[in-house]
């Protein structure tokens, strides 16, 4: 089954060539890193994982470099497990696609049809849907960067959340763990969200920051318990409380917040803004 693009020319450009300039505008622009990403030619292992935004490349994409800027450094795994949220409402709560390939302007990502199904075996929750993923941008928006870092075919993994509760990213957080085990697969996590949507610039900044703080300390009930307190309005928040158990699992302490900003910070209206934040989840610490 191939599953083709169904934001490009839309959350960023179908040109290949215009698509590789505006990644590389990411990477360059202000709010982004500064300069083109170092990529490795060796696998170095250094992260868990990243959490990610899923806007618009012109929003959010300079904030997201600075995740895959990272990532570079450290090369190639032999998978990629992508996590978001599910914004259709189609499909079932937990739902993967299990085999088949989906198309980018850059290249193809074929999905880790074994890695999957270790992973389900291991799970209460999690299972095979593609519906669930026809229509999804959330992970769909990654994959351009992955392509642009290394190479027209790479492997991951597709998870949509529906359901995001402690009890469900605790699930998916042990399946990857004991399947990744089982098949001693090198792999890194990104989690994709987006938190406040809009709202005042000021009041966005203060739910984001007592959110990401709870990142940043490893603390996936605490996020939750913010979440829900604060009303913020992150739509992938189960996928980062999946990626900090599994840190949490392994006993890293501390992540790191690399990059936040609003769309805001792009604009210039603050009127009604969306937060983004690139951190990354390091092996130890």
């Amino acid at each position: 089954m191939r599953r083709f693009p169904t934001v490009a020319g839309y959350f960023y450009e179908s040109n290949p060539k215009a698509l590789i300039s505006r990644i590389e505008w990411c990477f360059k622009h202000r709010l982004g890193p500064g300069t083109l990403p170092k990529i490795s030619s060796t696998r170095v292992k250094r992260s868990i994982g990243f959490i990610v935004p899923h806007a618009g490349y012109i929003y959010s994409g300079p904030i997201a470099a600075h995740s895959y800027a990272k990532l570079a450094e450290e090369g190639k795994p032999q998978t990629f497990i992508i996590v978001g949220p599910n914004h259709t409402g189609v499909g079932t709560a937990i739902a993967v696609m299990d085999k088949g390939i989906w198309e980018t302007p850059l290249g193809e990502a074929e999905i880790d049809h074994e890695f999957v199904r270790e992973i389900m075996r291991n799970s209460s929750y999690i299972d095979a849907d593609s519906s669930a993923h026809m229509y999804e941008h959330s992970i769909e928006v990654q994959l351009p960067f992955l392509h642009y870092l290394f190479g027209p075919k790479i492997s991951f993994i597709p998870i949509t959340m529906m359901l995001q509760t402690p009890e469900t990213a605790k699930d998916i957080a042990e399946a990857v763990m004991i399947a990744s085990q089982k098949l001693n697969r090198d792999y890194v996590f990104i989690a994709s969200t987006d938190w406040t949507h809009y709202e005042p610039y000021e009041t966005a900044l203060r739910k984001d920051m007592t959110a990401l703080e709870k990142v940043k300390n490893i603390d996936p009930n605490g996020l939750y318990k913010v979440i829900r307190e604060m009303s913020i309005s992150a739509c992938g928040y189960g996928a980062v409380m999946a990626l900090l158990y599994i840190a949490k699992s392994l006993g890293v302490k501390s992540a790191d917040i690399l990059k936040y900003a609003t769309s805001g910070d792009i604009t210039g209206d603050k009127a009604a803004v969306v937060g983004y934040a690139a951190v990354r989840i390091p092996l130890e610490g």
